[in-house]
């Protein structure tokens, strides 16, 4: 009669046990959560560059004379100012007083 008593018990507890059970808890057995690691790929796609990346305009070629005149311009301090160009526009328009 107390193994009766008793199964009813111990059946829910090992039941309620089981909802305990995490995934690191499995990894012992064998087991491995699919998605493991799949943030840390994911950044690392980001990041690799394309090999062999195809452009719709051609690279402009580079010059080592242009190259070597800008970093003795950069040197002595006579760096090239940039040719200032405006980002904004104004609009205007005449007022008017709603009416």
């Amino acid at each position: 009669m107390t193994i009766k008593r008793l199964a009813l018990p111990l059946a829910i507890s090992g039941l309620a046990l089981t909802g305990c059970v995490s995934v690191a808890d499995k990894e012992f057995v064998g087991y491995q959560d699919p998605g493991f690691g799949e943030a840390n790929r994911a950044t690392y796609a980001a990041m690799v560059v394309d090999p062999d990346p195809q452009y719709d305009t051609p690279i402009p070629e580079t010059s080592a004379a242009h190259a070597a005149a800008a970093i003795e311009r950069y040197n002595n301090d006579a760096v090239k100012e940039p040719e200032r160009q405006s980002t904004t526009r104004s609009i205007s328009r005449g007022g008017g007083s709603g009416n």
